[in-house]
């Protein structure tokens, strides 16, 4: 059997007619940049989140990088972030000009370990940017109460986190902001390139609003220097329908995670996500832990299961970076993980059948691991 490491074909099948009626409406209206479809859509995220606004923009990168850039991050500032991320997180601080410093993750939840914090932290460190890794939230508490200690405002990149939990909150709402994408094969994913910002800052607001247009606090009147960052009318409109089913494709995710994580129970040689006790996961990626990771996922593509590596080279690592001079080695979490972690195939058309060959072709390739460990 084949099996596909994401169906985006089966995802919208069910809303097939829905979002071609929808697309049709805003082709009949021609309000593709911002407009009514943006608002409304806005409008419904701010109120799932539980914030008093959200702000569309043009993907999860500018998300990130408008709100750095809102909160007077600039040159001779220092962000802290972790080196396990997409290098989104990254650029977003770079293109403000400021330096990124980074704090390895934890070892089971793969997000930032809030006991290695303070001491990155500095008096040019301005904004601490905790990831919330495969659909996992970071633990909040401790990491918001050394930011208040510091002054420190808390950008929360929720970019893979779309109705997360902790704690019973949702993820982008327990710092000044959440950012998050809306790249088609996330948890709720756009038709292209979207994305969002979550605040209950109104001033905050207000500035990413007008940065997204040209710096624009009404038409022809520039105050600042923006960007072009408005989200589409035709991505509002799908958003609207696919927010509706987030919270039941979400609780198909974790039924497959359990499902996995029965199957794949009692092999040592393969580490299976770890869901803490106070957080609600959201599982965009199940991803393993296993040693000769690239051999398996050669070995399971000829038995035909496409699988995927998030993420290969830790940011720190990466040539764009050098010029920060860490070597191999400052961040071991981090590397470790770089070089075992394997992501499954997910999303919530998948079935038990698939699901099970998964498991048996995965068991048979770290078996083989295992007879020549022995």
């Amino acid at each position: 059997m084949k099996v596909p490491f994401l169906d985006l074909v089966a995802h919208h099948a069910s809303i097939r007619e829905q979002v071609d009626a929808a697309i049709a409406e805003v082709i009949d209206s021609g309000a593709f940049a911002g407009g009514p479809f943006v608002a409304r859509f806005e409008d419904e995220f701010a109120a799932y989140c539980g914030r008093g606004a959200a702000i569309g923009v043009g993907s999860g990168t500018e998300a990130l990088w408008l709100t750095l850039l809102a909160l007077g991050v600039g040159p001779g500032d220092e962000v802290v972030t972790v080196p396990s991320t997409f290098l989104a997180t990254v650029e977003a601080i770079s293109f403000c000009g400021a330096r990124p410093v980074f704090v390895d993750i934890e070892e089971r939840t793969y997000t930032l370990d809030p006991d290695q914090l303070e001491r990155a932290i500095s008096p040019r460190t301005k904004v601490i940017i905790p990831v919330h890794l495969f659909g996992q939230m970071a633990d909040m508490d401790p990491i918001l109460q050394i930011a208040a200690r510091h002054d420190l405002r808390v950008v929360e990149d929720a970019c893979q986190a779309h109705g997360a939990r902790y704690h019973g909150k949702r993820a982008g709402t327990l710092g000044i902001a959440g950012c998050f994408s809306f790249y088609p094969g996330k948890n709720l994913g756009a038709f292209g390139e979207a994305g969002a910002v979550v605040t209950n800052d109104a001033a905050l607001e207000a500035k990413i609003k007008e940065l997204r247009d040209h710096g624009q606090v009404r038409k022809y009147f520039h105050s600042s220097i923006g960007w072009n960052a408005r989200m589409d009318g035709i991505q509002g409109a799908v958003l609207s329908i696919k927010l509706a089913r987030l919270d039941a494709a979400n609780a198909m995710r974790r039924a497959h995670a359990e499902l996995y994580d029965e199957l794949l129970s009692g092999l040592d040689s393969i580490l299976t996500p770890v869901a803490m006790p106070f957080n609600e996961h959201i599982y965009h990626a199940y991803a393993i832990r296993v040693p000769d990771r690239d051999r398996i996922l050669r070995e399971l593509a000829d038995r035909g299961i496409s699988c995927a590596i998030h993420y290969p080279i830790p940011v720190h690592l990466q040539e764009a970076y050098r010029a920060l001079g860490l070597n191999a080695g400052a961040f071991p979490v981090s590397e470790q993980c770089a070089n075992e972690f394997l992501s499954l195939p997910m999303f919530p058309e998948l079935t038990e059948e698939q699901i099970g060959c998964v498991a048996n072709e995965l068991k048979a390739c770290a078996g083989k691991m295992n007879a020549c460990a022995v």
